[in-house]
C-alpha cells in the first residue's frame, strides 16, 4: 500500500469508531488524529460537557493504546504525575513506581487548575519522550500522545499556562456545542448506557506506529517550507503580537501540514493544507501585546490577517533523478 493509503485506511477506521461516542464533530475527530499521526499533542479548550474527556477515552479504547486519566488539582504535587521511588524494605532498595504519565495515551483534564510547579512535570515527558525521577530517566511508550483540556471561561482557582507549556502543544482546538439535530441523536444513542462502553479496538499501536513513519514520506516542497517561514515571520513582526509563533510552531505546522494532505488523498502538501491547519497550530501560541488586548484584539483575528497578508507560492514540479 502506498503511505496515504496507509494513512487513510487506519484514519478511517479510527475516526467511524469514534464518531459512535463524538457526534457531529468529524472535523475534531480528525484534527486529534492528526495530531496522533505526527507524535504531537492536543490542547482541547472547551466549555464543560461537550464530551473532552469521552474523545480521549474512544481514541485510546479505538487504537488499543494504555490510557491514563489525571485530574489537575491546586494540591497536586509533581510526583503524583511522574511517579515516585519508594524504599523497598525487604531488598533494602529503592523501587520506582510510576507515575500516570508513563501511559501511551495521557488525559490531562483541567491541566490549569494545577499549580506551575506540577504543570512543570509534563515538560520533559512532552518534549524529550522521557521522565526523570531521583536522576534516573525513564523512556516513554510510543506511541505518546497528551490530551490536555481547559475551561476558557472559569478562572477561579485556575493558574494560566505558562509559554512553554502552551508551546509544547502541537495544536488546540475547541469541540464546541452540537447542532440540534446531533444533540437528539447524543440523547438517543445514550438512552440505556454510553455508547463509549461499546468502543473496540480497530487498529494496534504497531499499525499506527507505521501510519506516523508514512507520514513523515509525504513530500513538501521547498516553496511550502519558505511559505510556513514567511508566516512565522508575519507574526513575529505583527505590530499586535508581544512574542511571536516559535520555530516549534513552525514544525507543528509543517508535520500537520503533510498529514492533513495525507488524509486528503495526496502524498504532497499544497498551500491550502498549510492555511487549513494554521489556526489550530499557531493561534495558542501568540501573546497579545497590552495595547491590543485593551483592543479586544484576538489571536485567531490575527491569524487569519496573516493568511490574508503573506502571498501565497507557486507550486512547481518535484524533479525525479
Amino acid at each position: 500500500m502506498e503511505n496515504t493509503e496507509i494513512i487513510i485506511a487506519l484514519a478511517q477506521r479510527v475516526t467511524d469508531n469514534v464518531e459512535k461516542v463524538i457526534i457531529g464533530k468529524r472535523r475534531e475527530v480528525q484534527m486529534t488524529l492528526i495530531a496522533l499521526l505526527c507524535e504531537g499533542h492536543l490542547l482541547i479548550e472547551d466549555v464543560p460537557g461537550v464530551g473532552k474527556t469521552m474523545l480521549a477515552r474512544s481514541i485510546a479504547r479505538s487504537i488499543g493504546c494504555s490510557f491514563r486519566r489525571l485530574q489537575f488539582t491546586p494540591d497536586m504535587l509533581p510526583s503524583d504525575v511522574t511517579g515516585v521511588s519508594v524504599f523497598n524494605q525487604k531488598t533494602l532498595e529503592f523501587e520506582f513506581r510510576p507515575g500516570p504519565i508513563m501511559a501511551q495515551i495521557v488525559l490531562a483534564d483541567e491541566i490549569n487548575r494545577a499549580t506551575p510547579k506540577t504543570q512543570s512535570a509534563l515538560l520533559e515527558a512532552m518534549e524529550e519522550r522521557q521522565i526523570t525521577v531521583d536522576g534516573v530517566t525513564y523512556p516513554m511508550e510510543a506511541p505518546f500522545l497528551v490530551l490536555a483540556t481547559q475551561n476558557p471561561i472559569e478562572y477561579e482557582g485556575t493558574f494560566p499556562l505558562p509559554e512553554a507549556q502552551i508551546d509544547r502543544f502541537m495544536m488546540r482546538l475547541s469541540l464546541g456545542y452540537p447542532l440540534p439535530a446531533d444533540e437528539m441523536r447524543i440523547l438517543e444513542s445514550q438512552r440505556e448506557r454510553h455508547p463509549v462502553q461499546d468502543v473496540t479496538q480497530v487498529v494496534t499501536a504497531a499499525e499506527l506506529l507505521t501510519a506516523q513513519a508514512a507520514v513523515k514520506q509525504i513530500y513538501a516542497d521547498d516553496l511550502i517550507k519558505e511559505y510556513i517561514v514567511d508566516l512565522a515571520n508575519a507574526t513575529r513582526r505583527h505590530p499586535d503580537v508581544y512574542l511571536g509563533v516559535s520555530p516549534r510552531g513552525s514544525l507543528a505546522l509543517f508535520k500537520t501540514s503533510r498529514a492533513y494532505a495525507a488524509l486528503q488523498g495526496r502524498n504532497y502538501v499544497i498551500p491550502d493544507d498549510v492555511k487549513a491547519l494554521l489556526e489550530t497550530t499557531f493561534a495558542h501560541r501568540l501573546i497579545i501585546s497590552p495595547s491590543a488586548r485593551i483592543k479586544n484584539v484576538e489571536a485567531r483575528a490575527i491569524v487569519e490577517q496573516i493568511a490574508g497578508a503573506v502571498p501565497v507560492p507557486g507550486m512547481r514540479a518535484k524533479v525525479t533523478k
